[in-house]
């Protein structure tokens, strides 16, 4: 049985889905590729079906990811019953999921994985500025998912 993470913005266009395919690549890089599925979401649904933001798509093959095949989703309550660890970019949206978690759940913020990073440490919504902001995200999710592949092996070995 695999471990289950989602990764959550508000539209499922931009942070979540770079997060998505950033984490998939780190934690197949540290070997854990075969014992953690990842997958993304959005608390708001009004993207459902885009596929990424274009310039999200475009950072991320500049430095050797592929989201092509993307397409976004609004997070449901239910699937609390099926994920293990669901990371919010930013605190508005891990606000939206503590509301919908039954007790117990773990709800977090990704960059709380990153060491050198506050533990309320958000990931900023880079959708109405220019490159720049795609870029920082980047460098955001990169090192939260270095962190959170490093907690994993050891949670999960």
């Amino acid at each position: 049985m695999s471990y289950r993470v989602c990764l959550v913005c508000l539209g499922n266009i931009c942070r979540s889905p770079m997060a998505e395919v950033v984490l998939r690549k780190t934690l197949a890089d540290h070997g854990l590729g075969d014992l953690v599925v990842v997958d993304s979401a959005g608390t708001g649904g009004w993207h459902q079906g885009d596929p990424m933001d274009r310039r999200a798509s475009a950072v991320l093959t500049e430095y050797g990811y592929d989201g092509s095949a993307h397409r976004a989703r609004q997070f449901l309550a239910s699937w609390f019953g099926e994920v293990d660890l669901v990371l919010a970019m930013d605190v508005d949206n891990l606000r939206v999921l503590r509301r919908l978690a039954p007790a117990g759940a773990d709800v977090r913020l990704l960059r709380s994985f990153d060491p050198a990073a506050p533990r309320d440490a958000e990931v900023p919504d880079p959708y109405y500025g220019g490159r720049a902001g795609f870029t920082e995200v980047l460098e955001m999710v990169r090192a939260a998912s270095e962190g959170l592949a490093k907690h994993l092996a050891t949670t999960l070995r």
